[in-house]
């Protein structure tokens, strides 16, 4: 009875590790993808100045903004980006986490308070948001068809390597 016990918590334990680590990774995925997309954004701000170096400095501070708003966004906000449709109850979140990186970016002065390319960044991150939230559709098809393959080629008798 106790090894029992013992034996159930051990799978409970390792299935909430296993879950834990997951979204670990979404997290990760998702703050290399936006840090890039915001990055991008410093970069062509800074290139339409004429100016031809990036503040080093700044891009610490984009990395840390997008893994703390990539957090908000998976626990807080349930992932909006990676949902099967976009709904309502999703707004809020883009809203939310487009409003932080704005805010960040005119406290931490990426572009130098220029109220114009603050502007333009207000449109470009929920744009990116649902640039996103596309290609993760994509690939959730892309994923399907190829399991739905997967699994004929298995009911034929068809081994298959990955």
């Amino acid at each position: 009875m106790r090894n029992r016990k013992k034996m159930e918590s051990g799978k409970e334990f390792k299935k909430r590790f296993k879950n834990y680590l997951n979204l670990e990774i979404v997290i990760d995925y998702k703050t290399c993808t936006y840090f890039f997309c915001i990055w991008f954004f410093y970069c062509a701000y800074l290139l339409c100045q004429k100016i031809h170096w990036a503040n080093i400095f700044y891009m610490f501070e984009m990395m840390a903004a997008s893994y703390l708003i990539s957090y908000v966004q998976v626990y807080v906000f349930h992932n909006f980006d990676e949902a099967s449709q976009l709904r309502k109850k999703d707004i809020p979140g883009i809203i939310c986490c487009s409003g932080l990186y704005i805010a960040l970016s005119y406290g931490f002065r990426w572009f130098d308070r220029n109220y114009m390319a603050t502007l333009l960044f207000g449109v470009y991150v929920p744009a990116t948001y649902y640039v996103m939230y596309l290609a993760n559709k994509i690939k959730r098809a892309i994923d399907t068809d190829n399991l739905n393959k997967m699994l004929e080629d298995f009911k034929k008798g068809e081994t298959y390597d990955a």
